[in-house]
C-alpha cells in the first residue's frame, strides 16, 4: 500500500500517467469500498487541486453522498436532477464547462464553476458517480473524461 503520493507537474496527461499506477497501488489488496473511494478522492484532490472531488452512491433510488474531499456538499440527489443525477439517468460522462448554463444545476457551492461527472456502471447499472468540481470555467475536457473513466474502472463494487 502506498502511503504518500508522488505529485508531478506537467501537462494533464503526464499527471494522470503518474497518478494511475499510484491509485492502483492504493486499491491493491484493499477490499473496503469506502476506504478505496476515500483514497481515490484524496489522490485526485492532491494531484490536481480541484475544488471538490467525491463520490455519490445509488441507495434506495437516489444518490447519497459518499467519500469526498472539499467543502461540505449536498447529501442526496434525485435521479435526473443536476449534473450528477443527469449523469446517472443517462449513464454517461457529462462535462459541463459552465454550471450556470446547465438546466437544473444544483448549486452545492456558489464557488463551483465547471464540473465533470463520471458514472460508475457495473452489470449495465449505474451504482454511483464520481463528481469533480472546479472553481474555474471550462476546466474539464476529453482528457479528464478518458483518465477518470479509467480510474473508475479500477473500483471493485
Amino acid at each position: 500500500m502506498a502511503e504518500d503520493l508522488h505529485i508531478v507537474s506537467g501537462d494533464k496527461t503526464a499527471q494522470y500517467h503518474s497518478l494511475l499506477p499510484q491509485i492502483k497501488g492504493l486499491l491493491d489488496g484493499e477490499p473496503d469500498l469506502v476506504a478505496n473511494l476515500a483514497n481515490i478522492a484524496a489522490a485526485l484532490k492532491e494531484q490536481f487541486g480541484w475544488f471538490w472531488v467525491g463520490f455519490y452512491l445509488v441507495k434506495q433510488n437516489e444518490l447519497v453522498l459518499g467519500p469526498f474531499q472539499g467543502p461540505v456538499a449536498c447529501t442526496r440527489i434525485q435521479h435526473g436532477r443536476g449534473v450528477c443525477g443527469s449523469s446517472w439517468a443517462q449513464a454517461k460522462t457529462l462535462i459541463v464547462p459552465d454550471v450556470e448554463k446547465f438546466p437544473g444545476h444544483i448549486a452545492c457551492s456558489s464557488l463551483s464553476r465547471s464540473e465533470i461527472v463520471i458514472p460508475i456502471i457495473r452489470n449495465s447499472e449505474v451504482v454511483g458517480v464520481l463528481d469533480v468540481d472546479s472553481e474555474h470555467l471550462d476546466h474539464f475536457d476529453a482528457t479528464d473524461a478518458k483518465y477518470l473513466e479509467e480510474i473508475i474502472a479500477l473500483i471493485n463494487i
